[in-house]
């Protein structure tokens, strides 16, 4: 009885879960589909332009001291005191660089992750909604999460998804 028993209690998951209603969805493909995605990207482009340019003076400005640290570096009647002044300059326009660099790549990831949440939380709220709306006890995102098999009781939510997004 008691074997029975433990059998029927470690079979009790597989049967709810058979019974349960399991949905999929994209949510990568539904970024893509928003037209708010297009406005980001244009954002983060012009920012992105700006920041190039920037950088390409500041590059400009290494490459002139690098040529001018060639040509005291080539003369040997060169005090060194001058020589070593010149390095600390390419060293000192270098660290900007980089530090340059790093700023901007902090900002432009600042700038996308505050451009792209609302897009995300409205997509995952769409989602919640159509779960909610079909009485589904688990969807997944194939986004996320690979999906290697969906059987035949699996609902795509994908068109309810974007009927609620007004895609």
């Amino acid at each position: 009885m008691k074997r029975i028993l433990m059998i029927a209690v470690a079979m009790l998951p597989l049967v709810l879960l058979a019974q349960a209603r399991i949905g999929i969805v994209n949510s990568q493909e539904l970024f893509d589909l928003m037209p708010e995605k297009a406005a980001a990207e244009a954002q983060l482009k012009t920012l992105s332009d700006r920041y190039h340019a920037e950088y390409e003076m500041l590059q400009r400005d290494f490459d002139k001291k690098y040529a001018d640290y060639q040509t005291v570096a080539a003369d040997a009647s060169m005090p060194e005191t001058i020589k070593e002044r010149r390095v600390q300059e390419l060293q000192e326009s270098d660290k900007k660089m980089r530090e340059f660099e790093r700023r901007v790549a902090d900002e432009i990831n600042a700038r996308r992750e505050a451009l792209t949440k609302p897009l995300t939380d409205k997509i995952q709220a769409a989602i919640r909604q159509a779960g909610e709306q079909g009485e589904f006890d688990l969807v997944f995102d194939t986004a996320v999460t690979p999906v290697a098999y969906t059987g035949h009781s699996t609902v795509d939510l994908m068109p309810v998804v974007k009927a609620i997004l007004g895609l």
